[in-house]
């Protein structure tokens, strides 16, 4: 009988090696996997645009880009670690990487909080976490940064539930980090389910946790927070009514809000979203996801989060709701009107994230439950049922949500920016003297030729290019059914220009056009032709402007009056 190698490890040993590496990896690979089916076409070459989801070619670090622009900085620092990320990679990898990174950290992160080694259950987590309607109507808002502060959700809860003393405090800021890149919004939604974690236990650690969380976190915003409070900017009361929650389902507003959809945007719903058997699936599987984090709660001992994230996740849920009557949006536009910091709470579907984060540990709680029902029976059938249920819950936000896969059924595909906009960026950027920008036709997004006759809506890619201030005309502009509401918008300097444009969203008729720009500080004017309405005169007939760059698709005119 041949001899055993000790150094070889038996093949229990080799399962057991391997169950731990599945275990340990597996939730992230889940991840990588759901990143791969949704973003499907958008992984090719090019740059996905879409609405806010505006990455460029030769990104520059801008004041802008820093937080020393004219308006709100809501872009910061997100689009200054781009631009450095760019400066290694191109910017299309820069992209790409960072949208993967959305599903595998918050997928490993939301298995990290199921208590309890099983598999399945952590699974059902990881996919229902990075697979649902919040992150499917943010996505296609173009809200990668925001999305990036909502994958590290899962991480900030279960460093805030191990805070015992100043030695954690690595372990918080690290929890911040997605936070603190993902700017204004994603360091709300942390603070959200950071600070009730920290306060909901014995009231002297609940001091000690809650100032060490408030530190971390005013350490993670200083980036946009500095920027902000010395900024001029001011927000409209009434983008209370525009961003406020509502049915994008047949079965009513707080059902959607329920079943983690309910954006304010018709144009961010998923294919097929809308559907009346899809509809009521994601429903139950939401009530399912509630049972199951109630039987984790009554089930002990708690793992130190599920009372504060119980408590975040009401709290979100009640300030989407607070938008769909007409009490809640009075006090909501009068604490806006009072200090524009209150500014992120007119977008109440924002705060559904951490209803999101507890239905995904909620379904493993659900998986985990019938598994131990499956256990305790007798009868083969009883388990193989169980195992069908688990099975189940694992694959429902895939199956109830289909219209997120490939890129939300083609919607999300690369483009390449025609070489005219690297052109103007080159000469514009080259340009040792001051000045800025104006960026034309007077709006705020723009229709992006995509091939075949089609386009997206994406925000100004002129905002992003250049490494100079750039007026454009930031007022918000949304269609609610046959009605059209508009923000004002935010920059003095573009509320000050706004009286010199016509309605199709040029200049109007003005002798001294060139030099009341000037006065503004203007030195070059973009003029996005693509985008001009059928039959406008691009005008700037009258002198002080000269021609840098004409071309089919932008004219760039210097101010030299």
């Amino acid at each position: 009988m041949p001899a055993t190698d000790p150094a070889r490890p038996s093949p229990r040993q080799r399962r057991a090696a391997f169950s731990c590496f599945l275990h340990r990896w597996g939730p992230a690979g889940i991840g990588l996997a759901a990143g791969a089916a949704v973003l499907g076409p958008a992984l090719g070459p090019g740059y996905v645009l879409r609405y806010d989801m505006v990455f460029v070619p030769n990104a520059p670090l801008s004041p802008a880009a820093l937080g020393w622009g004219d308006g709100f900085p809501r872009a910061v620092p997100s689009d200054a670690v781009a631009a450095l990320l760019g400066m290694v990679l191109p910017g299309d990898v820069v992209q790409t990487l960072l949208l993967l990174t959305v599903f595998v950290l918050g997928a490993a992160g939301a298995a990290r909080l199921v208590p309890g080694p099983g598999l399945a259950a952590r699974s059902a987590a990881a996919l229902a976490y990075v697979w649902n309607p919040f992150l499917a109507e943010r996505l296609l808002l173009g809200q990668w940064a925001l999305l990036l502060g909502y994958a590290g959700l899962p991480w900030v809860v279960a460093a805030a539930a191990r805070y015992r003393g100043p030695r954690d405090l690595p372990r918080v800021g690290a929890a911040l980090v997605p936070a603190a890149i993902g700017g204004f919004s994603s360091a709300v939604l942390s603070a959200l389910v950071a600070l009730p974690i920290a306060l909901l236990r014995p009231w002297r650690r609940a001091i000690a946790a809650s100032a060490a969380v408030l530190g971390c976190l005013a350490v993670a915003a200083l980036p946009w927070l500095v920027p902000a409070l010395a900024s001029a900017a001011t927000t409209d009361p009434a983008a209370v009514d525009v961003f406020a929650v509502r049915a994008d389902t047949p079965l009513g507003t707080v059902a959607s809000l329920l079943s983690l959809g309910g954006i304010w945007n018709a144009r961010a719903v998923p294919p097929g979203f809308a559907e009346p058997v899809g509809a009521v699936g994601r429903l139950v599987l939401s009530l399912v996801a509630l049972t199951g984090w109630g039987w984790l709660l009554r089930r002990g001992p708690q793992p130190g989060f599920q009372a504060g994230l119980t408590a975040a996740a009401a709290a979100g849920l009640l300030v989407a709701l607070a938008g769909t009557v007409e009490a809640g949006r009075g006090v909501l536009r009068a604490l806006i009107d009072l200090w524009p910091g209150f500014g992120p709470l007119r977008d109440g579907h924002l705060y559904l994230a951490p209803l999101a984060l507890l239905q995904a540990v909620g379904l493993a709680g659900a998986v985990q439950w019938w598994g131990q029902s499956g256990g305790r029976g007798t009868a083969r059938g009883s388990r193989a049922a169980t195992r069908l249920l688990a099975g189940c819950a694992l694959l429902a936000p895939v199956v109830l949500l289909p219209g997120l896969a490939w890129g939300a059924w083609g919607t999300l595909r690369p483009v390449d920016y025609p070489h005219e906009w690297v052109t103007v960026q080159r000469l514009v950027n080259e340009d040792p003297h001051e000045g800025a920008l104006l960026s034309l036709p007077w709006s705020a997004y723009r229709g992006f030729p995509t091939g075949k006759d089609a386009a997206t809506v994406v925000l100004d890619p002129a905002i992003k290019m250049v490494d100079r201030p750039v007026v454009w005309n930031d007022a918000l502009r949304v269609r609610d059914g046959e009605q059209l509401r508009v923000v004002a918008g935010e920059d003095p300097r573009a509320q000050r220009i706004a009286p010199l444009m016509g309605d199709d969203g040029l200049p109007r008729d003005t002798p001294d056009l060139a030099q009341r720009l000037a006065a503004e500080g203007v030195r070059y004017v973009l003029v996005d032709r693509t985008n001009v309405p059928e039959g406008s005169s691009l005008g700037f007939a009258h002198t002080g402007f000269t021609a840098v760059h004409d071309g089919p698709l932008l004219l760039l005119l210097k101010v030299t009056d």
